[in-house]
């Protein structure tokens, strides 16, 4: 079976206990997998019920609990020196992933569906959410290089780059418990994303690219007990007997894997737009650039070389999709495809019959 870089992923979101945290990283002191279903299993009541986590310790100023976090010494991309737990932790509800920016693999596709939870979430995040992406290669990834990176991906406020010494980002990652082998995969590390709320103390860790929404709901209303969930609107269109959308699974697997980088017929994002995109290219080459990008890269492929050069040398992401969620993503393309221009067709229309409506009236 063909083997991505990503298969390794797709970690659960599980709930972390403040022990988890560890001052002196030993790779052989984690929780059995038991231990780790039971916790999930209260993060999961947790939701349903809208209480914090059971296994939540409110972390205060003058708690020594607040030393686990450590308070490494980093650099932003403005090149501000912070402490990470006072200047950056400290009282906040906070989403952490370690990236680096020359990643061909799987960082590219993490920043971007985080930029696109921070666009869910709006204004709250600088506001009383904030995102933070730890360069585990910080002798390429200076504050400059760190600035750039987040041009490509066009992130908001709120949301800091940071980088530093090699042995403490090492540490810290090893502290967080998302240090990954370097000689796990191609990229040399998994895209574990952390989210916490200090205050309380409750603490998940997950998959990177798991799904923005739920990414959002999570952080956004799961970390704050609800205070900002929009249940209630939810509960009112279910109870009025309103019928639920159709599920179409060619929409899933364009949501799951697609969305944070590209639209259909709302123009480019990180990568192209795709309104016609099963017109315009040829389906073998369509197949193969979806399934085997970086196939396609090695081997030069000119259309594939020029939209790299366009798009800022991102790489497409391989997602490691299966050849039937591949023909469900190319059948919702060409159907999504079609459904848009046929809408941009009628408002044309409509606006042309208005205006001519508007020129006969003035005779």
């Amino acid at each position: 079976m063909r083997r991505s870089p990503l298969t390794a992923r797709k970690a659960p979101w599980r709930a972390l206990p403040l022990s988890s945290f560890k001052i002196n990283w030993d790779p052989e002191a984690t929780m059995s997998c038991r231990s780790w279903i039971r916790l999930a299993g209260i993060a999961v009541m947790s939701a349903v019920l809208g209480c914090p986590l059971l296994c939540a310790h409110p972390v205060m100023a003058n708690d020594p609990v607040a030393r686990l976090f450590g308070d490494t010494v980093l650099v932003t991309q403005d090149g501000k020196r912070v402490h990470f737990y006072d200047d950056m932790i400290k009282g906040k509800i906070v989403a952490i992933d370690f990236i680096y920016t020359s990643c061909h693999y799987s960082c590219p596709l993490e920043t971007a569906q985080l930029a696109q939870v921070q666009r869910i979430l709006g204004k709250r995040v600088g506001s009383d959410i904030f995102f933070y992406s730890i360069s585990i290669d910080p002798a390429h990834d200076t504050p400059q290089v760190l600035k750039a990176y987040m041009a490509k991906f066009h992130v908001g406020p709120g949301w800091t780059f940071l980088t530093g010494k090699k042995a403490d980002i090492d540490a810290l990652s090893k502290r967080l418990g998302m240090y990954s082998n370097p000689w796990i995969n191609p990229d040399g590390h998994l895209p574990h994303l952390l989210i916490g709320n200090d205050a309380t103390g409750q603490w998940m860790q997950g998959d990177g690219l798991d799904n923005p929404y739920l990414q959002a709901r999570m952080i956004g209303e799961f970390l704050d007990n609800f205070k900002h969930d929009n249940l209630t609107a939810q509960q009112h269109s279910v109870s009025s007997g309103a019928p639920l959308a159709k599920f179409n699974r060619g929409a899933y697997v364009f949501g799951r894997d697609c969305m944070a980088c590209h639209t259909i017929g709302h123009g480019d994002k990180v990568g192209p737009d795709l309104l016609g995109v099963t017109n315009v290219r040829d389906p073998q080459w369509l197949r193969r650039m979806i399934q085997s990008p970086n196939e396609m890269f090695g081997e030069k492929d000119p259309i594939a070389m020029s939209l790299l050069r366009k798009y800022k040398n991102l790489r497409m992401p391989d997602v490691n999709l299966t050849t039937g969620d591949l023909n469900l993503l190319i059948a919702y393309l060409r159907s999504e495809s079609r459904r848009m221009q046929q809408s941009q067709s009628t408002g044309a229309q409509a606006g042309s019959d208005k205006a001519a409506g508007a020129v006969a009236k003035n005779k």
